[in-house]
């Protein structure tokens, strides 16, 4: 087994062991919440189960940036078991690609067949308001083009093959979902399509390069989501993705002197979240009560992935409690070293003898 299969393997190994602790259903459904949506999580019913990321082995110990709590936590949202990720992680903090979807594959090794994941985006079309939110239908990705991808690498056919399809990445039924339950709640800003650019940050975008994805058929910008939406398409989970439009991104020239200062912050787009939170947590719940209803009973099981590490010189195993414990390499090192130590004082008594 490649090195790189492991991490997400031993943190599903140990959330799975505290569920059965907790006697909580394994979930079928996970959201990852955006910069300040972790409230979404407050929406879960029944006995509930948190986890700090920082417990799970692999994880980083937490999120460093505002709005992102670093937990996950498990119950019921709409009658329907899920688990929320209350903050995500991101390239820009120094994390590798493959820690950035370390989420989505853990879901995946507990058979979530459905992931919702939301952020807060920079609108690039004129005609977004600040607080619309958009059910992204598809993506541009300049980093993933590059090279910068979660799927470069080993590929584990446990999860999904070598080289999947992006062109369906965002199935319809699950926007109709979002949609319908907006028309319910009479929410009237909720977009029904939009082109997601992902960007790796941490700067805000400049105005020329705002004009060049508007260009490309951009609609919203965030520097998140789009490896964790790669991720879970290559694992064959259905997915809806929600932008909520927290900024207009700047495009004006400095000829335009009446837009001179305006720039992109994050306490404007904490803001901008805040005044939509809790209508944004309603949206969520009430599309989560139609997946579970319309969607959820007709999607397959997807194939079980082994949770078993075999162990190796070079494996570092788990204890009981799903925790680290010493690198087997590191202990056959030591023992090689102390064989060595011995062989050479029964050389040096031997030589002593014959002199």
């Amino acid at each position: 087994m490649d090195e790189s299969f492991i991490p997400y393997r031993r943190a599903a190994s140990y959330l799975l062991h505290r569920l059965k602790e907790e006697g909580i259903a394994l979930p079928v459904l996970g959201v990852i919440c955006g910069s300040g949506l972790s409230g979404l999580s407050d929406t879960l019913e029944g006995k509930k189960l948190r986890v700090q990321y920082g417990d799970i082995p692999g994880f980083p110990a937490h999120c460093t940036v505002a709005g992102h709590k670093g937990e996950v936590v498990f119950g019921c949202l709409s009658g329907v078991p899920a688990m929320c990720f209350r903050g995500r992680f991101h390239s820009y903090e120094g994390h590798p690609m493959k820690t950035v979807v370390l989420p989505v594959y853990v879901m995946r090794c507990l058979a979530v067949k459905v992931v919702i994941v939301t952020n807060a985006a920079g609108g690039l079309n004129s005609n977004y308001k600040v607080g619309n939110v958009v059910c992204v239908s598809d993506h541009l990705a300049i980093p993933q083009l590059a090279g910068n991808n979660p799927l470069v690498g080993a590929n584990d056919p446990e999860l999904g093959p070598r080289f999947p399809a992006t062109s369906n990445a965002y199935p319809i039924s699950l926007r109709r979902c979002a949609l319908n339950a907006a028309k319910e709640l009479k929410f009237n800003f909720v977009e029904p399509h939009g082109t997601y650019c992902f960007v790796s940050g941490p700067m805000y975008e400049s105005r020329a390069e705002c004009r060049f994805l508007r260009s490309l058929g951009g609609d919203a910008v965030g520097m998140s989501t789009v490896p964790e939406i790669v991720a879970a398409h290559h694992c064959n989970m259905q997915i809806l993705c929600l932008s909520l439009i927290t900024n207009k991104v700047v495009m004006a020239g400095d000829e335009d002197e009446s837009d001179h200062g305006a720039v992109a912050n994050h306490a404007e787009v904490l803001e901008a979240v805040q005044q939509r939170a809790k209508q944004v947590q309603a949206l969520v719940k009430k599309t989560v009560e139609t997946i579970g209803r319309d969607i959820l009973p007709s999607l397959p099981e997807l194939p079980q992935v082994s949770l078993e590490i075999p162990v190796t010189s070079s494996t570092t195993i788990d204890t009981s409690d799903g925790r680290k414990s010493a690198d087997m390499s590191t202990t056959a090192l030591l023992g090689a070293g102390a064989m060595l130590v011995a062989a050479g004082a029964m050389l040096g008594m031997t030589l002593a003898r014959q002199k």
